[in-house]
């Protein structure tokens, strides 16, 4: 919980000329310490609260490689009031492990009797010409010790939309149920046990990581499998299909989730139209080893000249990565509109998965929950929606687990929904053609 009262925090607001919102990213108190990692970039503000009862702190816009900032401010905040500090000369700004604004404000972490202890020390100089009496305060010598120090991230509010433009509830009743829907569900029709999805993706776009975070829904913990490396051009890659299963050693659940070649960027790379179209019919055998030089025909090792509704592909995710979604080739552009058009024909339904979203939004990394209030998530959406030229409302966004240990509820519920988006997708396909065979007979 933060120190900064509400009263304190809406002076420190006070002192932006457009919106914005803090976001405590650490927090120290005078017994419980630890290492404060800062951004390479980004708005900052550090308060600290020395035994006197005064609140003091410093504002930063961190430029990444750059320790000049003559729009950085160090301020004095009560519940009424909050003075600032400019600079008025050029400022030498640091802000990291050790923070120094001049002589004016200096905070320094230092490790002592095994743990991080902070000291810091007020005075005046020509910098800022703050005033201030010189003092310290921390573990050394004589000091009384600091209270907390905090630092919070200082967020534009036009990075985020005052109401989600999709709703979603939050609350871990609603992973839970995702998840029982999941567990419970059955596809449509008789013939089918397992719905086959097929991703298709460039390279780095996140398809196997989108596999193996699924499993890692269902594992309750993150799951440890062969990563795939980013396929170089005529590099070999077998279909590998993946049945999602509810738990290590628990009975299957109805989505198989199958990977293949990656698409390339270039006319000559990666897997071709007529490769995947053969996969999605079920000529494809589990295993075959994909070649961009050796494209598949009725003499390739193990082609079915007759597959049954089982090996076909019954839905497919095109995996797009949201930091690149404005600089795809149009090469690869053109080849998967050619296979949305192809697969629209074989009566397979297509949605869109948009991945690395909480590294195109500040927000959203700290915390997943913003995403469907992100402004730039929602424009990314929008970018796929028509590099795709499909509805925005077929694009899902999804965060992989990549740096993580274990779980979480938001990240959990983003990929749980969208695994339920694609089963609706399967169903809706599948019902819809038994009622025309029905019809028909």
């Amino acid at each position: 919980m933060a120190t900064l009262d509400l009263e304190r925090e809406q002076q420190l607001l006070k002192l932006f000329s457009e919106p914005v919102r803090l976001h405590l990213l650490y927090k120290a108190t005078e017994n419980t310490s630890s290492y404060m990692k800062v951004d390479d970039i980004g708005e900052f503000m550090v308060i600290v609260y020395p035994p006197s009862g005064t609140v003091r702190g410093a504002y930063v816009n961190k430029h990444q490689n750059e320790s000049e900032d003559n729009n950085a401010f160090l301020f004095d905040v009560t519940t009424t009031n909050a003075t600032t500090f400019t600079p008025q000369v050029n400022s030498k700004v640091t802000f990291g492990s050790s923070i120094s604004f001049g002589e004016s404000f200096v905070l320094s972490s230092l490790y002592l009797y095994r743990k991080y202890c902070w000291v810091v020390k007020f005075s005046s100089d020509e910098v800022f010409n703050t005033g201030w009496e010189e003092e310290s305060y921390g573990d050394t010598g004589d000091n009384a010790k600091l209270k907390d120090v905090e630092l919070y991230r200082v967020r534009r509010i036009g990075e985020l939309l005052p109401c989600p433009w999709r709703e979603m509830c939050w609350a871990e009743r609603t992973r839970e149920d995702l998840r029982e829907s999941f567990l419970s569900h059955k596809v449509v029709g008789e013939s089918v046990t397992s719905a086959r999805v097929l991703l298709l993706g460039p390279s780095g776009a996140g398809k196997s990581s989108f596999i193996n975070a699924v499993r890692s829904v269902m594992c309750k913990r993150i799951t440890h499998v062969p990563v795939t490396s980013p396929d170089a051009p005529g590099r070999f890659k077998k279909l590998k299909s993946c049945s999602i299963r509810s738990g290590r050693g628990g009975p299957a659940t109805s989505l198989t989730l199958c990977d293949v070649m990656t698409l390339g960027e270039a006319e000559s790379d990666g897997l071709s139209v007529s490769d995947a179209l053969a996969v999605v019919k079920g000529h494809v055998p589990e295993g075959y080893r994909f070649n961009a030089d050796k494209p598949i025909t009725s003499q390739s090792s193990g082609y079915r000249a007759e597959p049954g509704i089982r090996e076909k592909i019954h839905g497919v995710l095109f995996v797009m990565d949201a930091r690149k979604i404005t600089s795809y080739s149009s090469h690869l552009q053109k080849t998967m509109r050619e296979l949305q058009t192809e697969m629209s024909d074989l009566d397979v339904p297509q949605l869109v998965l948009l991945t690395h979203v909480d590294q195109v939004c500040h927000a959203v990394e700290e915390d997943v929950e913003y995403i469907y209030r992100s402004r730039s998530i929602r424009d990314k959406i929008h970018n796929a929606a028509e590099f795709m030229s499909m509805p925005v409302s077929y694009v899902l966004p999804v965060k992989n687990y990549s740096t993580e240990l274990s779980t979480s509820c938001s990240t959990d519920m983003l990929l749980l929904s969208a695994v339920d988006t694609i089963l609706q997708a399967v169903d809706d396909t599948l019902d819809y053609q038994c009622a025309n065979t029905t019809t028909a007979g």
